[in-house]
Formats: structure tokens, sequence, C-alpha cells
């Protein structure tokens, strides 16, 4: 049975292989370089995460009582404004190319705004929320002559009648207790259920934006499950966001990183 230990200052390491044929390249030398850099990887990432756990405000409780999908939210439910420098950056990666951008998720219309002041060709919003919806048709008055489409429905089931976009900007959030727990508790970033759909509905070269739920980086699991749908990447990180000690969404950093997936 293999077992390694790396010891540090402030923690310890053991690692213990039950299947002698797990992680069998094929020589004991090339094994050992992968499980000595695996740990070496482990434990940076650690220390590197009790430095952004310093930071970390102390937030509120954020799971969704009860069935929001059809719930008459208020403007903080839908998104609380430490959100705004986010939107921003990712309405300047949906609208780039000024083309064709498919948008997941109404909400408030703060980020439909943004990439309707930045010029796109269409605009197409899905959104499931019929007390949102109401929302949209009073914000689309605001811009008469643009080409703004409203597909009304949930994406899951919206999606696949629609065609190929530039862009896609993905903004949503959980519906329900199990959607947060499956797809924020355990899930690498809460976005990464969508990936496989933002690749089909990409021209090539489209481009790919999203919560990446990352604070100072992108994690190896993150970056395979990208890589997997998309030929490259590109992410910048966006500080001093003004988050509430007090904030009610799954986040409590300043700092995120924005997301460029090109497919």
């Amino acid at each position: 049975m293999t077992r390694r230990i790396k010891r540090l200052k402030d923690f310890e390491i053991t690692l213990q292989l039950r299947n002698e044929q797990f992680l069998r390249p094929p020589r004991d030398s090339q094994r050992n370089w992968l499980l000595n850099k695996a740990m070496t990887e482990f434990a940076q990432n650690l220390v590197a995460t009790s430095e952004i756990a310093a930071g970390f405000v102390p937030g509120s409780d954020s799971v969704p009582d009860g069935d929001r999908t059809q719930s008459d939210l208020s403007d903080e439910q839908i998104m609380e404004d430490w959100q705004l420098p986010m939107m921003q950056a990712m309405a300047d990666i949906a609208t780039e190319g000024h083309g064709d951008v498919l948008e997941i998720g109404f909400g408030r219309g703060v980020s439909s705004s943004m990439i309707q002041e930045r010029g796109v060709r269409s605009h197409t919003i899905v959104e499931c929320n019929d007390a949102i919806v109401r929302r949209f048709e009073d914000w689309k008055k605001t811009f008469p002559e643009n080409d703004i489409r409203l597909v009304h429905g949930l994406w899951q089931d919206t999606l696949p009648q629609l065609g190929e976009f530039d862009s896609i900007f993905f903004h949503t959030y959980p519906l329900n207790e199990e959607e947060f727990v499956e797809q924020i508790g355990e899930s690498t970033t809460f976005a990464d259920h969508f990936f496989p759909h933002a690749a089909q509905h990409l021209r090539v070269g489209g481009v790919f934006t999203y919560l990446s739920n990352e604070v100072d980086s992108l994690g190896r699991p993150h970056q395979r499950l990208l890589l997997k749908h998309f030929r490259s990447i590109e992410i910048r990180i966006i500080d001093s966001l003004p988050v509430p000690d007090d904030v009610r969404d799954a986040w409590w950093s300043d700092t995120m990183v924005a997301v460029r997936a090109v497919k």
C-alpha cells in the first residue's frame, strides 16, 4: 500500500493509495513524480486558500427558501449591487464583437442594459420568471429601435430551439435548495452544468462568460471542465468588489475572476 506524507508548519497531508494500480504510469519514478506534484500543488493551494479565507466577510444564510421559479423577488434577491463591477466586465466580454448575444437570465435588467449600451446586432434573452418578464417589457421600451427578443421559459426547455450566437452571457441563480446544494455546494462553479450547452450554441470563435465563483485564479478542475468544451480561456481579476458584511449571495471575497472562454 503506497503512503505519502507532506509536512508543513501549519498542517500535514497524508495520502494513502488503496489500489496499487491507481495512478500507474510505465515507471515507478514517473508515479513518484506525479504523486509529489499532486501533493505539492494541494499544499500550495491550501496555503493560498488560508490567505484568501482571512479576507472573507461573514455573509448570511444564502440557501434559497422554497422554489424561486415564479417568486416575485425584490431587486436585492435577484442581484446584489456588489456584482455590478462583475456585470460590467462580463458585458465587455459578451459585446466585444458587437454581434448576436444570448443572455440567460434577465433579472433586474442591469446586465441587459450594459449589453445594449455597448452595442450589439441582436440580443436574445431567456427568462422563466413571469414577474421578471413583466419587468423586461417595461425595460425594453428604453431601447425601442433595437433588436431585442425575449424567450419566456426555462433555458433547459427553450435553448434547444435556439440557434447559434457570437457570445453567451450566463447569469442565473439556483431556483431551489436542491439546485443550490448541487450546483453551488457540490460543483466547481455554478455555471459548469451550462458549459456544454454554451459550446453547442456558440459559433466558432464565439465567446462565453459567466460568474466564475473563483477568487484569484481558476482551479485545475475548473480549467479542465472549460477546456473540454472551449479551445481557449482568458481570465482577469476584478477587485475591490463592494461585498457587504451581511451579503446574502454565496460569495464572501472582494475579488472574483472574469472568464472569457472561446469556442
